[in-house]
């Protein structure tokens, strides 16, 4: 199995940028298919973007699409989220999450088997 730890977190502006970081380590991080999950209190979790094991598609919910950018460098077994233009709706806490399905490419939190603990995001006004 896969262990995630979510960092880069904080308190920004709006119109403001931050960088989010999920570092893997276990099972061969280039064998995962990943993905960003964001939950605000008392809203269920939702979808931010994912990406293939190989990098090579990407899809995005369309609240961030324009704004957030996902990549991954399986060398440094770490994926990351790109966050600008941040708006207060973007407050929530941000999941990364694993699947050892490679090929896939999901907004859908049953398809990942592995999850951070969570890394907040407050965006004030």
């Amino acid at each position: 199995q896969v262990q995630l730890v979510e960092s880069g977190g904080g308190l920004v502006q709006v119109g403001g940028s931050l960088r989010l970081s999920c570092a893997a380590s276990g099972r061969t991080f280039s064998r995962y298919a990943m993905a960003w999950f964001r939950q605000a209190p008392g809203k269920e979790r939702e979808f931010v973007s994912a990406i293939r094991a190989n990098g090579g598609s990407t899809i995005y919910a369309d609240s961030v699409k324009g704004r957030f950018t996902v990549s991954r460098d399986n060398a440094k077994n770490t994926l990351y989220l790109q966050m600008n233009s941040l708006k207060p709706e973007d407050t929530s806490v941000y999941y990364c999450a694993a699947t050892s399905l490679a090929w896939i490419i999901s907004r859908s939190a049953t398809d990942f088997d592995y999850w951070g603990q969570g890394t907040q995001v407050t965006v004030s006004s």
